[in-house]
């Protein structure tokens, strides 16, 4: 029981922040640690592997497609026409698609050449010490981005930029959707913009690190999967996933980042006296 517990805890944790700007994977690194003393479960070896994790982004990825569902449906025909036909053709969905298109490849290629670092940065203090860094990034975005640009203004060159920043968060606490939207913020973005640009691009990078891991499964290599548990984790990941999209872009219609840049440099605080003390 308490490793279902956990799992959902986990979950909750995943689709909650894998879409604020605040890093997923560094929360599932500090959720065991600072809830393990309390909650037996957390600190059961399949809760906190990097495979469980991993798996979880089949939730969010379905929250992903779900709640983009009406842009995809415009923008895979539009990609394969635009294939086609050679040709934007002034199709402002085939603009888009090719962006975004652009925007994914730096992270497919680095995240495949590293996949294993992820594996390697798994420890609290450089977590501690990431938040922070991706919060004085956000900063700078926040104070030096004119907000005022949509997404179909950006060019090719600051799509791939905006792709590249994404391959970053690799690094635990640096955070995919804050790297990728402090990015587009950069690029001049509107807020609400960046992160639906940020949860667009986010989409087939998350699809293909869950086919990874699915496959990795299949083939019996890494840790046994425990089904409820990751059932429970998946379901959690989901709801929060749907919740976090849809209140990220509606507080950014008319907010800033600050309350999570805050909230970043206040938590990375707290764990570095945690795991000084």
């Amino acid at each position: 029981m308490d490793t279902l517990v956990a799992a959902l805890i986990m979950g909750m944790v995943q689709g909650l922040t894998e879409f604020l700007p605040v890093s997923s994977s560094g929360h599932l690194i500090l959720a065991p640690y600072l809830l393990g003393p309390y909650l037996p479960g957390m600190r059961d070896p399949f809760i906190t592997s990097l495979e469980f994790s991993v798996m979880l982004h089949i939730g969010t990825l379905i929250a992903l497609l779900l709640y983009f569902r009406s842009d995809w449906l415009r923008l895979i025909p539009a990609f394969a026409a635009a294939v086609r036909d050679r040709s934007l053709d002034g199709d402002p969905d085939r603009r888009l698609a090719a962006l975004l298109a652009v925007a994914t490849v730096p992270a497919l290629v680095i995240g495949f050449l590293l996949h294993d670092l992820e594996n390697s940065i798994r420890e609290v203090g450089p977590v501690a010490v990431t938040l922070v860094i991706g919060a004085a990034i956000l900063w700078l975005a926040e104070r030096t981005g004119t907000l005022r640009r949509m997404a179909l203004d950006l060019s090719f060159a600051q799509a791939l930029a905006i792709g590249g920043a994404q391959a970053v968060a690799l690094i635990p606490g640096i955070s995919r959707s804050g790297i990728s939207i402090s990015a587009g913020l950069f690029a001049g973005l509107r807020r609400e913009e960046a992160a639906r640009f940020s949860f667009l691009m986010a989409t087939p990078i998350t699809a293909a690190a869950a086919a990874y891991e699915l496959l990795t499964v299949i083939r019996g290599e890494g840790i046994p999967v425990q089904v409820a548990p990751l059932a429970a984790g998946l379901i959690a990941s989901f709801v929060f996933g749907v919740i976090a999209i849809s209140g990220l872009l509606r507080f950014l219609r008319t907010r800033s980042t600050d309350v999570f840049i805050a909230y970043r440099v206040i938590l990375a605080a707290a764990v570095l006296i945690l795991w000084l003390g």
